[in-house]
Parts: structure tokens; C-alpha cells; sequence
């Protein structure tokens, strides 16, 4: 079973800001590289997840708060809650495309890779046709 993944952005609808609002990730981010990750995703309706900074993954049907946590941000211990997380989460995949935005992908995310256990199971692609 495959997954799709992309990392979170710090370009969010910041109308939710000063709100205890919930809302799905594709809400939340509004960076136009995720938000056309998203709809291509649903178009040809296969599984995907958001990487954050703040909540590790974040499938399309999770509810959470506005939030603001920058990838230099994260401390050893959160790397490691994040790794941990990542790699529980996505265990059943057999297969995990982590969409990379050639422009910006910070290194936390390839640290991420390279730690997780399931790295012979990653492979990153930076092309939306690639989401088949």
C-alpha cells in the first residue's frame, strides 16, 4: 500500500490564527505547491498525509488547531517524538512518496528520512504527475 506525504509550510490561512478552531490540514495550509499537492491527491484518490512540524502526520481527515512551529525550531527531543511518530504511523505502507518541493525542503525533513526505519520504503519525487 502506498502513502503520499508532503511537509508542512509556514503559509497557512492565518484567519485561523486567533481562533480554537479545528480544521483538516487542507484548510489549514495555503501555500499554493501543498495546495495543489492536496487536490491532486484527491483527484486521482490515493492516501496522503501532511509532515508537521507541530503534529508529525497529519492525515486529510484529523482536525487540529492553527499552529506556528518552524522546522529550526524542533528540539532533539520533538525530532525524536516526530521520528517515533513517523514511523509508527506509517509502518503498513509499503510504499512512502515524500513530495519534496525542489525550492524548499529543510533539512529536518531529509533528517527524517534518513533516520526513519522504514528509509528503504521512501522515495522522494518532486513532479505532481508523479501521484498516480
Amino acid at each position: 500500500m502506498r502513502i503520499y506525504i508532503t511537509h508542512c509550510t509556514g503559509i497557512k490561512n492565518d484567519s485561523l490564527k486567533s481562533s480554537d478552531e479545528e480544521v483538516k490540514p487542507e484548510a489549514l495550509y495555503a501555500a499554493v505547491h501543498t495546495q495543489r499537492f492536496i487536490r491532486k491527491c484527491k483527484e486521482v484518490q490515493v492516501t496522503w498525509a501532511i509532515f508537521s512540524d507541530q503534529y508529525g502526520i497529519w492525515f486529510p481527515d484529523t482536525k487540529r488547531k492553527w499552529y506556528d512551529k518552524h522546522p529550526d525550531s524542533v528540539t532533539n527531543e520533538e525530532f525524536a517524538e516526530l521520528l517515533h511518530g513517523f514511523d509508527k504511523i506509517l509502518k503498513e505502507f509499503s510504499e512512502i512518496w515524500f513530495y519534496n518541493h525542489p525550492s524548499w525542503f529543510h533539512s529536518l525533513y531529509q533528517r527524517i528520512i534518513r533516520k526513519s526505519t522504514l528509509s528503504q520504503r521512501i522515495r522522494t519525487f518532486s513532479h505532481l504527475n508523479q501521484i498516480v
